[in-house]
Order: C-alpha cells, then sequence, then structure tokens
C-alpha cells in the first residue's frame, strides 16, 4: 500500500484548515514541499481546490491527528486501509491521459517497427493501449494505418527511456536465452541507450555510389596498360581507316 493518502494536495488543504499541525507535518504525510503547504495556507497555492476529509475517508484517525498536534515531532502514519493493499500493483495497461491518446498508434508503430522483439503484452504496458489494437497496426489493418507515423514513444512522453530500455533488455535476455541468432543490427536495438551511444558508428557507403562497391575509383592499372598496348598496334592510317591504293592515282 502506498504511503502517501489519496488526493495528497486536497488533504493538505483540509489538514491546514482543520487542525493545528505544522507545515512540516503536514508536508511529509501528503508528500509535498513545505512551502508548498505554506503556500496553501497563504491562499497562494491550492486556490479552489476543495478540502478532502482524511478521517471521513479511512486515511487517518483522529486520535493520529491528536498526537500530531501535541507533539510537531510526531509523523503521521497513514490509516491501513486492507481494500487498498496491492492497489498500486494493479495489472493491465498504465493509464493515458485524454490529451495523449491521439499518439498512441503512432508510438505503437514505432515499436513495431524497431522493436519486434517486444511481446504485445510489454507494448501494451509501456504506451497503455489494448492487445487487438497492437495486433492491428502490427498487421496494418487499423482503420488509420496509412496516415500513422511512427513516433518514439519516449518522445511523446507516453514512457521514460528507462522503462524502455528496461523491456528491450529484458526482451534481449529471452533472446539469447532461447539461442536465437541476432544480427548486428538487431544486436544494437536490443541494448540500451546508453550502450548503443558509446557503439563505435558502422562504416557506412555514401548514398551516392551505393551499389558501386565493385568498380574501383582510381582505374585499373592492368586495364591502362592494355588500352596502351592496343594503341602502340594501330597507326596512324588504321586509326583512319584510310582506303589502300591499287595503283591508280586518284584525282585531286
Amino acid at each position: 500500500m502506498s504511503d502517501k493518502p489519496i488526493m495528497a494536495k486536497a488533504t493538505a488543504v483540509w489538514l491546514v484548515d482543520n487542525t493545528t499541525i505544522t507545515f512540516k507535518q503536514v508536508a511529509d504525510f501528503c508528500g509535498l514541499h513545505e512551502l508548498e503547504v505554506q503556500g496553501i495556507a497563504d491562499g497562494d497555492v491550492a486556490t479552489g481546490v476543495k478540502g478532502f476529509d482524511p478521517i471521513a475517508n479511512n486515511q487517518l484517525t483522529q486520535e493520529e491527528i491528536d498526537a500530531a498536534e501535541a507533539n510537531p515531532l510526531h509523523k503521521l502514519k497513514l490509516k491501513f486501509y486492507a481494500a487498498a493493499v496491492g492497489e498500486e500493483k494493479r495489472r493491465g495497461p498504465r493509464y493515458t491521459p485524454l490529451s495523449k491518446r491521439q499518439d498512441r498508434p503512432a508510438a505503437i508503430l514505432w515499436l513495431v517497427k524497431f522493436h519486434p522483439e517486444l511481446s504485445d503484452g510489454q507494448v501494451s504496458k509501456l504506451v497503455g493501449t489494448t492487445k487487438p489494437t497492437i495486433q492491428a497496426i502490427r498487421e496494418r489493418t487499423h482503420w488509420n494505418i496509412s496516415n500513422i507515423q511512427p513516433i518514439d514513444p519516449v518522445a511523446l512522453g507516453l514512457c521514460k527511456q528507462s522503462e524502455l530500455d528496461a523491456v528491450v533488455q529484458k526482451a534481449a535476455a529471452k533472446k539469447a536465452k532461447e539461442g536465437e541468432v541476432m544480427s548486428d543490427d538487431e544486436r544494437r536495438k536490443l541494448v540500451s541507450t546508453e550502450q548503443s551511444l558509446g557503439m563505435d558508428a558502422e562504416p557506412k557507403i555514401p548514398t551516392a555510389i551505393e551499389g558501386l562497391e565493385t568498380f574501383s575509383l582510381g582505374g585499373d592499372d592492368e586495364g591502362d596498360e592494355d588500352k596502351k598496348d592496343e594503341g602502340d598496334i594501330h597507326d596512324a592510317d588504321s586509326f583512319f581507316n584510310l582506303p589502300s591504293g591499287d595503283g591508280e592515282e586518284q584525282p585531286d
């Protein structure tokens, strides 16, 4: 169970308005900064926020508040609430704010394209989506697939880089355990961001001459010598293809 109350700021408003507990005690209990609690008392912070009664909502007992009022060094302890046990470990996709839900297809396409080793369950937990949506994007049957562009979920704010790295590392360990042979490109994708940035860049052929690797840019020395030999064989007459004389003198 979490050691912080639900609706922390609203709880702080109630404690400031209804008790003589110090700002530090309120800040420690609600997970806020002491200056933020002082701002609540001054009316500069949480303006318009309605106080949330922690006693009526099974988060504190009156005895605990009395003890804190009597002793400024006493730290408030959250009341044990059996129904909330294991709540922070709830399974399933994470909650995604409404403002970011439209970005999820782009993030899914990025993960499917650049990290195909991730399972649907892993992708679902990273960006907070459902398996049918992931499957539709994998199979390119999504209704808007033609307009979706792959975008890094970290850049979109749908997950943290550390979370993405952890999932990718887990996928790498699973592949290694199964004994699958990975290409250099796949291995690069399966390392963390820090490791990837520390790797030496692979030499790449310029686009302008790609596909012409078999040709020498400096010329072939043997070919030049052959051409020289051929040039020595031919004289000027054969070069200009002049007709041979039959003894008859051509008119001027």
